[in-house]
């Protein structure tokens, strides 16, 4: 029995306590949203336990492998993942017009989930291995690397996956010394493709950037989404409507509001300084993933521990700017927040992946 004792203790020892307590904080707000958000549905309360409990087993396992090992897994995930997006583009199950399954035959797979993973933890060990000579073919390398799942992912088409793993990617190259006139550049480039950009969108995605400049000009519509959000935002007020007592929400007026739209319920529910609260949390997460990464022993923690964390802010970032209207709809969840297992699991991998840089301290080098 002490043996048993001393192994859990030392599996234990490996969770980060800090970033722990903010994850389930945040947990457990989701827990109460969904629940209301649902209309307290049994099945919706009992599987988003269920995913809870997976994501932090998930999170527990990843916490307990040293970062040296993890890098290794990086490459050969990279590469399975681009198969099997490629797989997608050949043999994918399409759904509402976008083709991002897989059937597995007991179950449908998005590979574009291991993709968000794969990719940062490929390029922290592509640079942890270069990182005595780093040089500008480098990065171009890596710019290929980035490109390849992006173009595979935005041709599904699924803009809102590719633009958080494009996002993803320039994080790491960024902390891994991109040079500033490059991205000045790419920025400029980038402003003067936006017509092109646009006439290759979807008609779709245009329409979702026009609703966001005009949401009542399609209110039944494209619009409906937006309005009903904000309305249900703003009538939350400073200090909310109670928990379970968001009208906006109880009366179905809010659509995909367990999943996509959770921050719409919570803000009529808890108002203004229930949000600034959410927010606080969000950032608190982001804040430890940098002194996490600050204080990591090799380039490959330093970049995973920072580029998790930044992508965390921009996963609550987006979701927050859609739902309030002033970010197109795109299709991201609220991190930790919204209902659903696959997002969940990835979203604590990553965090498993932050406690494993900041428990481990050997210097080991893949």
């Amino acid at each position: 029995m002490p043996r048993t004792s001393h192994w859990i203790v030392r599996r234990l020892s490996h969770l980060d306590g800090m970033l722990l307590i903010l994850v389930l904080l945040l947990l457990g707000v989701s827990l109460a949203v969904v629940t209301s958000a649902s209309g307290q549905s049994p099945a919706r309360i009992s599987g988003h336990l269920i995913n809870i409990g997976l994501a932090l087993g998930v999170m527990l396992v990843m916490a307990n492998v040293p970062p040296h090992l993890l890098s290794r897994v990086g490459p050969p995930l990279f590469v399975a993942g681009v198969v099997l997006l490629i797989g997608v583009a050949l043999f994918g199950e399409v759904r509402n017009g976008s083709r991002r399954w897989l059937n597995l035959g007991f179950m449908a797979f998005q590979p574009s989930e291991l993709l968000k993973l794969a990719l940062p933890l490929t390029l922290a060990w592509y640079f942890q291995r270069n990182e005595a000579v780093l040089r500008a073919k480098h990065f171009l390398v890596a710019g290929v690397l980035l490109l390849v799942p992006f173009v595979l992912i935005l041709r599904q088409p699924d803009l809102g996956t590719a633009l958080m793993l494009g996002a993803s990617g320039f994080y790491l190259l960024f902390f891994a010394g991109l040079p500033w006139k490059v991205i000045f550049g790419g920025g400029v480039l980038g402003a003067a493709g936006l017509p092109v950009i646009w006439g290759l969108m979807h008609d779709y995605q245009q329409r979702r950037v026009l609703t966001l400049l005009d949401p009542t000009s399609d209110p039944l519509g494209a619009g409906y989404h937006i309005i009903q959000s904000t309305i249900a935002i703003g009538s939350g007020g400073l200090f909310g409507k109670g928990w379970m007592q968001g009208t906006q929400s109880q009366l179905d007026f809010i659509p995909e509001r367990t999943t996509d739209f959770v921050f719409a319920v919570f803000g009529e529910e808890f108002g203004y300084v229930g949000v600034i609260l959410l927010i606080t949390l969000y950032l608190a997460i982001v804040a430890r993933g940098l002194v996490i990464a600050a204080r990591a022993p090799t380039l490959f923690g330093r970049l995973m521990a920072a580029t998790l964390s930044l992508n965390l802010f921009t996963y609550a970032f987006v979701n927050i700017g859609m739902v309030s209207g002033i970010l197109p709809v795109v299709g991201v969840p609220l991190p930790l927040m919204s209902y659903g297992g696959t997002a969940l699991i990835t979203l604590l991998l990553g965090m498993g992946i932050l406690m494993s840089v900041a428990t481990h301290r050997q210097l080991n080098k893949s």
